[in-house]
């Protein structure tokens, strides 16, 4: 029987590839359970409305099984003037508690496209006050001179890139994995 994942991940070359993107090939089924966070020193954009409103020179991702990746950035790298926080929140078992923000470019607004931890949990301090933004949301995002493509759904905020193999989970039927 076949892992989940195994196969998508040796179409795209298999662990120790270099993918397209000049980053190593990596499996989604191969993050932890639970999650954990790395710095990563790649360029990260988010553009909307023809307006950048991000662009870090690093940024910080979390990696959880079954999930793309998401990316959080430093506010300083962010136009927090773009960023119009909402009332809605949602609590993370591992991450803690999340505030959202609707990102307005004059007439247009992306509603709940971010979300931040002011006081997450002690194992995911690294990621206090960094945004992370949700790519089906908003018309760009980037992780160095790649655009990502959205997961799929509307709960996860994970950016999938060339080196990210799934499946991932977000889509329809997928939830109960």
């Amino acid at each position: 029987m076949t892992t989940r994942g195994e196969e998508e991940l040796e179409a795209a070359g298999g662990r120790g590839a270099i993918a397209s993107n000049g980053k190593p090939v990596e499996s989604v089924w191969d993050f932890p359970r639970p999650p954990r966070v790395e710095r990563v020193d790649w360029r990260i954009r988010v553009v909307h409305a023809g307006v950048t409103v991000v662009d870090a020179s690093h940024a910080m991702r979390v990696l959880e099984t079954s999930q793309a990746p998401a990316y959080y950035v430093a506010a300083d790298f962010v136009d927090i003037d773009r960023l119009a926080e909402t009332t809605r929140r949602s609590m993370c078992e591992w991450k803690g508690s999340a505030t959202y923000a609707d990102v307005l470019v004059d007439e247009h607004r992306a509603n709940e496209a971010c979300w931040t931890y002011r006081t997450p949990t002690p194992r995911f301090a690294e990621i206090r006050d960094h945004w992370a933004f949700y790519a089906q949301s908003l018309d760009e995002c980037w992780v160095d001179d790649e655009r990502v493509d959205p997961n799929d759904g509307s709960f996860y905020g994970g950016w999938i890139t060339a080196n990210v193999t799934g499946p991932f989970k977000g889509a329809t039927g997928t939830l109960s994995w």
